[in-house]
């Protein structure tokens, strides 16, 4: 494991900005590989950690959305189960995410965006809060204002999370809250 990445006055400020929090998903909330079936079904790991860190986000009054170049029903399913936006099929991520952040009022500098190859690196130079995992592809890590010690689907979604929420000092109130909260079934987690 690598060494926690720094946080710099200036990531600080980004991160306590933040009031919509978007994530690219293949490569970011899933380790990057596409699995079909024999019937063509697809199948994609998503990280239980970076779930919960999207819950947390939306109980902390963050809004948060899933956005991907990929047309895929797995995403939709997800984003249903953790109760965020899904934007799938997306040609121009950027726009998707000015469209959104102007429907909720809320700027683009108030933004983070989470993306690791490519197709992201436009929303990424667009929005306040630049992120990418640690297997970021390295053109567009260069462009990000901060990366996760872990690789997409393992983790960096939920670093990106705890950082916002640290932040934006919102830490100890959503621990009380939890620890407050009635037992959760197993198998109901995010």
């Amino acid at each position: 494991m690598t060494s926690i990445p720094p946080i710099t006055d200036d990531l600080r400020q980004r991160a306590r900005r933040v009031r919509l929090a978007c994530f690219d998903v293949d490569g970011t909330l899933t380790d990057g590989r596409l699995v079909y079936d024999s019937a063509g079904g697809e199948a994609k790991a998503f990280h239980v950690h970076d779930g919960q860190g999207l819950v947390l986000l939306r109980r902390a009054g963050i809004h948060v959305a899933l956005v991907t170049a990929r047309t895929s029903p797995v995403v939709e399913r997800r984003a249903a189960e953790l109760g965020v936006q899904a934007c799938s099929g997306i040609g121009d991520k950027l726009g998707c995410v000015e469209s959104i952040a102007r429907g909720l009022g809320i700027s683009v500098e108030d933004v983070a965006f989470m993306g690791d190859d490519l197709p992201d690196l436009k929303v990424m130079r667009g929005v306040g809060l630049a992120a990418c995992p640690a297997n970021a592809h390295p053109w567009v890590a260069a462009h990000a204002a901060w990366r996760s010690r872990f690789d997409g689907g393992c983790g960096a979604a939920r670093e990106l999370c705890d950082l916002v929420l640290d932040a934006q000092g919102r830490v100890e109130a959503l621990i009380a809250d939890m620890l407050a909260a009635a037992p959760t079934p197993l198998g109901a987690q995010a």
